[in-house]
């Protein structure tokens, strides 16, 4: 498995770039508005990636966070969702307002995201939740001391609680989120920020 792709960009174009390294070009499709950050023609460039493999088929998408790939990633595990459908919904929405969305069966944001109907949005949060519970019953076996402080701090601030929810959908452990957590002063920041400045202090090991 390919885990990033570093080079040079060299092609642009409407769904994929193409990033040579080492005198090999490198086809990556990705979300519209990932290449529009991700720098111009002759840059070097960094990409995370997954690679897809078919009978018929070896692609690669890429993503400019890990984010967005372990969005990506479970995007791929609901029923009825390609990689093409994945990558609209990750040019359409962010991975914070995203898994906000799931852990607070918000439908209607999803449903505005082009090609996602009413059945096929519920689909996703439907399967995303149970997927949490199975997590989250796994991680039960956590420690006392891991989740002693901040587990109370947990049951009684709701704000926290669908943050620290929203932050598993993504795929992190409660230690890794209790660590981060502790670093915020949560009682200014909206449930949104944070997800948001959570996922930015994950990203950098912090």
């Amino acid at each position: 498995m390919i885990a990033y792709i570093k080079g040079t960009l060299e092609i642009k174009t409407k769904g994929y770039v193409v990033i040579e390294v080492n005198g090999i070009g490198y086809k990556i499709f990705m979300a519209e508005n990932a290449m529009e950050k991700l720098g111009i023609i002759g840059e070097k460039v960094q990409v995370h990636t997954y690679m897809r493999v078919r009978e018929d088929d070896i692609s690669l998408y890429g993503f400019l966070t890990n984010e967005e790939l372990r969005m990506f990633e479970l995007l791929l595990g609901v029923g009825g969702i390609g990689a093409k459908g994945a990558l609209a919904i990750l040019s359409n929405i962010t991975p914070s307002k995203f898994a906000l969305a799931v852990i607070s069966n918000d439908i209607a944001i999803l449903k505005k995201i082009p090609g996602i109907g009413p059945k096929t949005a519920q689909r996703v949060i439907l399967e995303l939740k149970d997927k949490l519970k199975k997590e989250q019953q796994v991680t039960s076996e956590t420690s006392e001391k891991e989740i002693s402080s901040f587990g109370q701090a947990i049951a009684e601030d709701e704000k926290i609680t669908e943050a620290v929810s929203a932050l598993q959908v993504l795929g992190y452990s409660r230690r890794e989120i209790a660590e981060t957590l502790e670093k915020l002063d949560l009682s200014t920041l909206s449930v949104e920020d944070i997800i948001r400045k959570s996922l930015g202090n994950l990203a950098k090991g912090i």
